[in-house]
Parts: structure tokens; sequence; C-alpha cells
């Protein structure tokens, strides 16, 4: 499920450093005692902490770099210390540690505490200073904010103990002799501590956001967040009460605070595990597990803030997980981008969307002893690293020291969309899993193109639509979609994302997915407090996110339709429009295909956007100007000009999705220019293409989704090529062909006139409006048409000339009415002396005039008579 990449190795780019300094103290070529090197804590700028036990029975620290890939030696300690917590400041002059008790035999601290927690001066070492000596733990962690100062003579240090407070240090430094840094009145150090939290039972640090994360407890749980900002002040900017058991932690709760390696913890003893992730454009998901005891299922929650709403899930274990293992078990919590991972090996995995959180279905669920992370590792011994990249998190395996980046594999979300339709898996468990895997291919990964195309590929093998939804109108709506979610969550509950919305009925197996059952719950009791309500930035854009969700949720209809546009589409077509509204939408139509011309069209392997193609382009404009009307309405906060360019955007990208469909399947099948002649039978590779054409006009014409111009035609040209005739004729009945003239047009003169040709032509102007018949008689060369062009010219003309003297010519239109005008030449002799009178009305039209009347006329007279064939 996961792809990893290295990113560090401790026995590659620690222990074999450590290895040569350590001959070079011994004085020996090759160090060969064992080295136990402890990783300490993880500080903002990717630096590493770690102790080893020297060679001289000594301790010492270092940091491994993982800009420059070197190691650097910070402290040394006379003797065998243990250490349990460790922090750097940000300059390097300053370290921070924590002393555990040692128990096992060795020299104890003196005086006898449990732990001792030390501020070391170390550019260059120095002075040492006693912050706490007491008889339970304490974390360390310096503050880590971006400056713009060059010499910064201060730090800030979080002291987090295991009495439930937090104290924040203001450490004052000077220099001395130039380049000595030492802390400025260490006598006064205790007198700047600064309480800043006060009986908590739960604490986690996120260095990356420098966001102090805390859960207290009176009546209920509350989880609050201090915010730390880069003039060292601190608030709580944010409260969100949780329902958790009042016995939830029997003891207190670090997270992200470094490793203690001395002080373990039986996992009976850890009843909930709880976690919170962030992302930098307005989310947070407060994620904790509850195990069951009487029960052989495991209960977990995601609470998002961000969608004012919480997500309480039940996964059955299966029979062989006894109730006293399952009060053991925790699983992994891993934010991948917008997805969170909830793995428990052996048992399930679930990927959780936290943006298209209303059904199941757009979540991967996996179940089974065969469900595995891709991890060479046992899930027990993982540890998640937040990472600034929030789209690819580190993992770190305590037993080897290793870390690797990870991401969701595409190859493996192939697998799930490939798997065998016809295999014995029910389609409400294959269906669901599909789905899931597929917007996570197309949303979340999709600015891939090869794996767009390999996406494609997949619906050109599998062109009819599974039983639960229409993968189509699936690949169509979340590419879309992908273009807009990064501009703003609120996107989420406006913008279409999913056919499955559009149906009447939802399959109730995307309703309930089997193995995991959800409960939603509305959230809406979170608070945002003190600066958080006038911040710029991640507060701000989750405040706005929250209460945009409030009002959305309140709105009966805040999701963009495409399927509703239809009944202004059927107006649109059956009323006459005023000239400025049709304007209107003709600039929007402009607007798009001259962004579609911008784009890759230098192959051009299908013959698109080369007609105009009025009924597609009115389309075109409609859509944009429906689309543009609702972001107005719901989202004003994003302005005018990028709601145009948004919109412009998501139009011109459904267009050039089709289009990329259609060369993809092209390519596929090795189509050439022949294709595109109407003499030839079409061959097995061109019904597939008309096949997958039929299905693509199907799911966009369900949606009321436009077409590029052009597509009729060629997709008229395949039919015209693949089906029998009278088929052809039913499918033009039955609305699944439209007429274009440029395809009418190319059958007039590309087929030759034999007899069923002729019937087949003959059957296409009788289903065609009276306009475009006259226009298309001038390319057919027939004597019916011949016949035609005569009588409407002759019609024409008379009623020009006779237009003031109450003489209007009044012969029939039926195409089998002969006027009487005997004989032909003085009916001729009229025509021309009208002509020389007054313009000739069809001059644009092919040199029609009286000499081409008084031809037809003969010819007409010789047919019937038998003297000569059509």
């Amino acid at each position: 499920m996961l792809r990893t990449q290295p990113k560090f190795d401790l026995h590659r780019d620690v222990v074999s450093d450590i290895l040569r300094k350590e001959a070079s103290v011994c004085r020996v070529e090759e160090y060969s005692g064992a080295v136990d090197i402890r990783i300490l804590n993880f500080e903002r700028d990717g630096g590493i902490l770690y102790s080893w036990k020297g060679a001289t029975g000594t301790t010492r620290i270092g940091k491994y770099d993982p800009n420059i890939k070197k190691n650097k030696l910070l402290y040394t300690f006379d003797k065998q210390v243990c250490v349990s917590s460790c922090s750097l400041n940000k300059e390097e002059t300053l370290l921070a540690v924590s002393l555990a008790q040692n128990t096992r035999g060795e020299e104890r601290l003196n005086p006898i505490s449990k732990c001792l927690t030390l501020l070391i001066e170390i550019h260059p070492i120095n002075n040492t200073k006693v912050l706490k000596a007491v008889d339970f733990r304490v974390k360390v962690q310096f503050l880590h904010h971006e400056t713009d100062r060059r010499a910064v003579l201060e730090s800030h240090l979080l002291l987090l103990t295991e009495d439930r407070y937090v104290d924040l240090y203001h450490v004052m430094l000077t220099k001395q002799e130039g380049y000595r840094v030492v802390i400025m009145n260490p006598e006064r150090l205790s007198k700047t501590a600064e309480r800043i939290v006060e009986d908590f039972c739960w604490v986690q640090w996120d260095r990356h956001t420098q966001r102090l994360y805390y859960l207290t407890f009176k009546e209920k749980f509350l989880l609050r967040s201090v915010q730390f900002y880069p003039s060292y002040n601190c608030e709580i900017v944010f409260e969100l009460p949780l329902e958790l058991p009042a016995n939830s932690f029997r003891t207190v709760k670090f997270a992200n605070l470094g490793f203690d390696h001395y002080h373990t913890e039986r996992p009976e003893q850890e009843l909930v595990k709880l976690q919170v992730f962030t992302n930098k454009i307005g989310s947070m998901c407060v994620c904790y597990t509850q195990p069951l005891q009487d029960k052989h299922e495991l209960l977990y929650t995601v609470v998002l803030v961000h969608k004012d709403c919480s997500k309480k899930f039940r996964v059955s274990l299966g029979s062989d997980a006894s109730p006293q293992k399952a009060t053991q078990l925790h699983p992994l919590f891993i934010p991948i981008g917008y997805y969170i991972l909830v793995y428990l090996q052996g048992y399930f995995l679930h990927c959780i969307n936290t943006r298209q959180q209303e059904m199941l279905c757009h979540s991967l669920f996996l179940s089974g002893r065969d469900v595995n992370l891709g991890l060479q590792c046992q899930s027990a011994n993982i540890t998640v690293l937040h990472a600034e990249d929030e789209s690819s998190p580190c993992l770190l395996d305590q037993a080897t020291g290793r870390i690797h980046s990870a991401e969701l594999s595409p190859a493996y979300l192939l697998k799930i969309l490939r798997s065998d339709t016809n295999s014995r898996c029910p389609s409400s468990k294959a269906d669901p899993q599909r789905l899931a895997a597929l917007h996570c291919l197309l949303v979340y990964m999709g600015t891939d193109p090869n794996l767009e195309l390999k996406v494609i590929e997949w619906l050109c093998d599998n062109v009819n639509t599974f039983e639960s939804f229409d993968q189509i109108q699936e690949f169509i709506l979340a590419s879309l979609y992908r273009i807009s979610y990064e501009k703003a969550l609120s996107l989420d509950k406006i913008l279409p994302y999913s056919s499955v919305f559009d149906k009447k009925e939802v399959p109730e197996c995307l309703l309930k997915v089997p193995g995991v059952f959800c409960t939603t719950e509305i959230q809406t009791e979170s608070t945002f407090k003190g600066k958080a309500r006038s911040l710029q930035g991640f507060w701000s854009e989750l405040q706005w996110n929250t209460e945009r969700t409030k009002y959305l949720d309140a709105d009966p209809n805040p999701r963009y339709r495409t399927s509703h546009m239809q009944a202004d589409w059927d107006k649109m077509r059956s009323e006459r429009r005023p000239s400025s509204q049709l304007n209107h939408i003709e600039e929007n139509t402009k607007k798009v295909l001259s962004m579609v011309d911008t784009w890759s069209l230098d192959k051009k392997l299908v013959p698109l956007f080369q007609e105009e193609d009025h009924q597609q382009r009115a389309l075109i404009g409609l859509t944009v100007d429906k689309l543009r009307e609702h972001l107005s309405r719901h989202l004003p906060r994003l302005g005018k000009k990028k709601i145009d360019s948004l919109v412009v955007n998501y139009v011109a990208k459904l267009l050039e999705l089709i289009r990329h469909m259609l060369e993809s399947v092209w390519l596929k099948y090795k189509l050439g220019p022949r294709v595109l002649c109407l003499t030839q039978q079409g061959s097995p590779a061109e019904w597939s293409v008309f096949h997958f054409m039929l299905r693509i006009l199907e799911s966009t014409r369900s949606l009321c989704l436009p077409l590029p111009p052009g597509y009729h035609t060629l997709f008229a040209v395949f039919a015209v090529r693949c089906l029998p005739h009278h088929t052809f004729l039913q499918y033009i009945d039955h609305g699944f062909l439209q007429l274009t003239e440029t395809f009418v047009s190319r059958l007039m003169t590309d087929l030759d006139n034999s007899d069923a040709n002729e019937r087949l032509k003959f059957s296409i102007l009788k289903r065609l409006p009276e306009p475009m018949v006259k226009r298309i008689y001038h390319m057919w060369d027939h004597p019916v048409s011949s016949a035609s062009i005569s009588r409407d010219y002759v019609k024409t003309l008379l009623e020009k000339h006779n237009k003031n003297k109450g003489l209007a010519f009044t012969g029939k239109d039926k195409p089998g009415f002969r006027p009487e005008f005997v004989p032909l030449t003085y009916l001729a002799k009229i025509l021309s002396d009208i002509e020389e009178e007054a313009p000739n009305p069809f001059e644009e039209q092919e040199n029609v005039d009286a000499r081409f009347v008084e031809e037809t006329a003969l010819k007409q007279t010789l047919i019937l008579l038998g003297f000569e064939r059509k």
C-alpha cells in the first residue's frame, strides 16, 4: 500500500562515523567494541539527536544533519548516564538534557532523584545549570522559530513534566570574548520560567508548526492548542471537547517529544491512543482509539474539525482476536496528504479520505491477514514522524534505526482497480474498493500524466459500467475536482467530485462497506480563541473552513449538480433568447476554447476543435455561466477574478479530458487517418473506439456536460462505418447520434449514389431541420437536390420581383411538385429578364441562375419519360 524511500539509516549514517571516532580516542586502527546508539529527538531543521556510550566509560551526545549528511559531537559526559530527553537550540549554543535515575547497578546520580534536567552551554562547552531535580519524568524541547535576526541572543525552552505541567524558560544569552555564548545571569534562570499549562494528561508537540496540543480533564476532556509565535509569546488559540472515558489515561502520555529508552509502558496501560494532524490548507484531524473490552472489535474516532463533524468507526477483528488481546491492540495513524491511514497489522487497513468524507465508499477499506503496508518490520516498532512535506510522512523503525519517507503506492491502487471483474469477490465489496482507489489515483495522485494514462487504459478495458457506479463519470468529475481542490477546502462541499450524489437511489454497497461500520456526528463545540481570530495562515483558514462548513450544512443544495442544469439547457434550446444573452454565452465559450488552444494540441491525433458546433458551443457557455453563478453565491470570499479563472479552467479541463481520453484510445488501437473515410467498413478496433465514444456520450449526457466541438461529427463517422444503416438511423432517432452539418455534408459528397446509399441519404435528409436540408442540397450532386434548388430559386426570385404587385408565388414545397409553366423556354426567358433587373438571391450558392433551372427541368423531364437514368 505504501511506497517507501530510505531517508536515514542509523548504522550507515551514524554508526560507521562513531566507530572511527572511538578508534581515534582509543588510538587503534579499528574499534571492535559494541556501540549502543539511541535516537533521542528530532528538531525542526531535520537534525537527529542521539547518544552513545563511549569506549572510555563516557556518554556522548551527537547530531546528524541530513542536509549536509554529517555528524557533529555536541557534548560528552565524563561518566555513563541515561539520557531520557534531549533538545538543541537552533543556534546550537545550548543543549537541554534530562537524565533518568540509573537503576541497573551503575553509578547513581547525586543527589538521588528520578530525573535531573540540565541546561548546558556548548559554544564552547562551558557551564552546566541544573533546571530540575525531581522524582518524575521531564521532557525538554527548545522552540525553533524562523527569524530574520542574524545574531539571536535568546533561547526559549519548554519543560514538560510527568507532574502534569509545562513551563516555558526564557533564556537570555550574552557573548564573551567575541565568540563564547553563555547564559546571562544563570542564577536568575528559574525566575524566567512561565507556567503555560497545568493539569494535563496527554501532550503532543508539533515541531514544524511550533504548536503544543494537550488534553485536560475537569468535567470532560478538553483538547487545547497552544500556538508559539515568532516573538516567543504564546496563547491558547483553540479548544475542542472530546468524548473519552474518564479513566482513559492512567499515566501522562508524551507524543512527538523524543524517545525515552529508560521508560517502558505496558500495552495494557495505554487504553487510548491519541494524535492530532493538521494540514497547511486549513484542516485538522484528531484521531483516537478505544479498544472494547468485551467484543472482537476495535473502535476509533476521527474528528474532522474542518468539516465540523466526527466519524466513529467500528471494525470487526474476527473470531481469532481474543478480548484480552484486543485490549492491547492499537493501530498506527499515518497522515498522507489529506488521507489518514489507520493500520492494524494482520487485521485491516483503512485509508480515510478526510475531504470526501460523506460516504464510506470514498475511503479505502481492506481487511484480512494479507493486508500489508509494504513495510519490512512490525508495526509495533514503527513511529510516525510528522514531516513538513504533508504528502510524504516519515516512518521510524525503532528496532533498526531506519527512517523511510512514505507515500501511497500507485501500483497498489492500480492493482485494486484492475482486480478481476469476473472474480468471486462480490461487487458489494469490490466496487467500493475500486471507487476509493480510483478517486485516490485521480485526485490525490492525478498530477502524474502517466498515471492518468494508465487509468484511461483501464477505462478502455472496462467500458461497461459497474454495478454501482459509472467509472467514466467518476473519472471526469474526480479529475475536474483535482484542478481546484487545493484552492479552498470549502470547494469540497460546492464542486461535484462524484456522480454517486446524482443517483436517485445510492446503491446499498456504497453506503455500507463490509467490515467497517461508521456513524457521523456534528461537532459544533470547537472554539477559536485569542489571536487565532485575526491571524493569517493556518488558524484563519481553519476557522473559515469550519464556519463555511456550518453555513453550507444549513443549505439544502450547496453542491453544484451538473445534471440540474438540464432544465436550463432544454429551455435555452426551445426558446429564443435575447441577442445580448447569447453574446454573453458565446464570450464564455471563447474564453474556454482559447484556453484549450493554449494546451497540448500539437499532436492533433483526433480531429476535435476544428469545426463550429453551435449546440456544443452554447452548452459550454451555459456551463460556465451556471458554475460561476453557483460559486459566486456560495464562495464570495474567493473573489470575482479567481472564480472566473477557476470556472474557465474547469470547463476547459473537461474538454481537454475528453480529448485526452480519445487520443489514448486512438493510440491504443493504432488508428490512422483512414478511419475518417466513410466509404469503408469499420474494423473491430474501430468498433471498440465507437463503443468507448458511445459510453462517453452516455456519461456526459446524463450529467449534462458539454463535449468538445467536433465530437458528434467524429462519433457519427464511426457509427456510419460500424453500424448497419437501419441501426445507424435508430441511433439518430433515440438521440445517441446528433447529425452535424459537417458530417452530413461529408456523407453526401463521399458516398456514391448507389441504391443503399441513396436510401440512407434520403432517410437522413428527412431527419434534418429544413434550413440545413436546403444547405445540404447545394453539396449533393443529385437530380432531386437540383430540382429542389431550382424550385427554391424560382420561388425566391419571383417573390422578390412581384412582392409590390400582389402576385406572390404560391407554389407548393413538396418534392414531387412541378410548377405549370409552359413552355419552359418562356419561363426561362422571364427569369433571365428578372435577373437583369434584380440581384440574384442565390448568388452565393454555386452560380444558380435561369440556365441552371432550365437544364434541371429538362433533365427531370427526360428521367420521368424514361430516357435517362438518375
